[in-house]
């Protein structure tokens, strides 16, 4: 099957295809953007599946998936993320995409889902769309805090700067270091390195 994988960061690229690599029934193309998706789709596509960073440049949202999807013929065109919500995710599927994969995804869970991703199917992981309540419930510190401030603290800890926070939630920047100063504020933080610090150790994130 081949594969093709388009993620602005390096180490998730390599890290996902080493994962579908090692099975020996993968055949894995990388691309660091849409547009040089969309190029690699051009030149030797459709692919077999095509997984998309949600925040990467080049998607603005979900228009992104919808030029995937167009150039890939038809074929499946599935979406991953770091901190996107579960909004996010199920609108994907309702336009179309093949599946929405968090980047904490296991290597057994990731290569079982781009299986079953290439057979035709639909996969969202469960755990995904009802982790957010339950988790968020167990710390006092949550309760301060809103489902958005969460998913800015979740970039924060993951070491991203306002630009990619705001692109992966599909905000404003400044909308985003709005966020960033009222959770410091909440979570009694000097700076963002602290407060990802505080987050991080409060299991939050």
């Amino acid at each position: 099957m081949r594969i093709l994988i388009a993620d602005d960061h390096d180490l998730v690229r390599e890290t996902l295809s080493a994962f579908l690599t090692n099975e020996g029934e993968f055949e894995v193309v990388l691309a660091e953007d849409l547009p040089s998706a969309k190029d690699r789709i051009a030149e030797d596509g459709p692919y077999d599946l095509v997984l998309l960073d949600y925040g990467m440049p080049g998607m603005n949202g979900l228009d992104g998936l919808g030029e995937a999807q167009a150039a890939n013929g038809g074929k499946p065109v599935a979406l991953m993320s770091g901190i996107a919500p579960k909004e996010i995710a199920q609108k994907a599927v309702d336009q179309g995409a093949a599946g929405f994969l968090p980047k904490t995804i296991a290597a057994k869970s990731l290569v079982n889902a781009v299986r079953f991703m290439c057979m035709g199917e639909t996969y969202i992981p469960h755990d995904f769309l009802t982790r957010e309540e339950e988790e968020v419930a167990k710390h006092p510190l949550a309760a301060k805090m809103s489902e958005r401030e969460l998913q800015v603290l979740g970039g924060l800890c993951r070491g991203l700067s306002n630009k990619e926070i705001a692109r992966e939630l599909d905000l404003q920047e400044v909308t985003v270091k709005l966020h960033v100063k009222t959770l410091s504020r909440k979570l009694e933080a000097r700076n963002r390195t602290h407060a990802a610090m505080i987050g991080k150790e409060a299991g939050l994130v």
